[in-house]
């Protein structure tokens, strides 16, 4: 670490590599120039992902461990920015600053889930304290305030995709003839998420049976629905986990998003670099992402007609629209949702620590 820098502490509560943790890695990469990256997780995938990409990282099991080795981490360095996922981590690093006293920004970021409670309400405990909530979507914004926490403290900050990973994105021919074949969803297989509702579709208008659907991830409901896919839908796939997430994108032709209180979602992300149109409900984090019939379509949330009526809507289209739609996707992610359009909100925050 050089005299001019200051560390850029990550406190994640998860060791996985989900969107949480990619974020982070992104974020700790995309800032290297000028703050030193610093990893802590519990053990778990994210510190070989970390490592790779010449992050340093430090494991800890349990609060009480943390708590242990954040002074030797703080006594290191005068000015610090710190990026927290837990509450008790945030308030950690309050408390022992109190002996620190640090030049600091505390960010504590702010993702959603399934868990109303864990995701959101437990935040207010943040309220007043000199930390600025980051939500990754207004949607995010709308539950933390629904939950009391303060309007003052919190600042939207989208996520995104690296420049480099969208440069280097498999991408999707152009479309040439009519309509869709191959449907993609990425999804964990949770009650939540509303895969069903796409076999509802299919019970429904059997002249979706032409589309090949292939479903990425796992989940509480893997075996109950691709039981029921077997049994009555043979088109739909439950392919489970893949690394090959890139490729399979590039081999569909729509990315069908299923879940009305998704708080953000990569993977559109993902299917936007790819050159693939998205369908995407009209409620949640997701429904942001796009300009609906611009640059993707919306569905009616929870309402099978509708999904229904834009599969086939799909199925019809002609090759300029799909095209268009496509087009007009990965601009938008360029413009909006790309490491250069949006590490400058991070730099911004951070300018206190950073000039220092």
């Amino acid at each position: 670490m050089t005299p001019k820098q200051t560390r850029l502490l990550y406190i994640l509560h998860s060791g996985n590599l989900y969107g949480t943790e990619r974020m982070a890695l992104v974020t700790l990469d995309g800032l290297r120039d000028e703050l030193v990256p610093l990893l802590l997780a519990p053990p778990g995938p994210v510190h070989q992902a970390a490592r790779d990409l010449g992050i340093e990282t430090h494991e800890f099991h349990g609060s009480k461990d943390l708590f242990l080795q954040l002074p030797a981490l703080l006594n290191k360095t005068k000015h610090i920015a710190v990026c927290a996922t837990g509450v008790s981590h945030s308030l950690m690093f309050i408390v022992l600053n109190f002996w620190f006293r640090l030049k600091n920004v505390h960010l504590h970021l702010v993702h959603g889930g399934t868990d109303e409670h864990l995701s959101y309400g437990r935040k207010k405990r943040l309220n007043y304290l000199p930390i600025v909530l980051v939500a990754v979507s207004g949607f995010v914004r709308e539950r933390l305030l629904a939950h009391g926490v303060r309007d003052q403290q919190i600042r939207v900050l989208e996520n995104f995709l690296p420049d480099q990973q969208i440069a280097n994105a498999p991408q999707r021919p152009t479309f040439q003839g009519l309509g869709i074949r191959k449907v993609l969803v990425i999804s964990r297989i949770d009650p939540i998420k509303r895969i069903d509702l796409l076999l509802d579709a299919l019970d429904l208008a059997p002249e979706l049976g032409n589309l090949q659907i292939r479903v990425l991830g796992t989940g509480w409901e893997l075996e109950k629905l691709r039981d029921r896919a077997q049994n009555s839908h043979p088109n739909v796939n439950f392919v489970g986990f893949t690394t090959e997430v890139a490729q399979e994108l590039a081999d569909s032709d729509v990315l069908v998003h299923l879940c009305p209180t998704e708080p953000f979602g990569l993977a559109i992300l993902e299917a936007m670099a790819a050159n693939v149109p998205v369908l995407l409900p009209n409620q949640g984090g997701a429904a942001g992402l796009i300009e609906d019939g611009i640059s993707g379509l919306h569905f009616q949330a929870n309402d099978v007609q509708d999904l229904i009526r834009q599969l086939r809507y799909l199925q019809s289209a002609d090759a300029d629209t799909l095209n268009q739609l496509a087009t007009a996707a990965h601009q938008r992610l360029l413009q909006h949702y790309s490491s250069h359009a949006r590490l400058n909100d991070y730099r911004a925050l951070f300018e206190k620590v950073i000039t220092s």
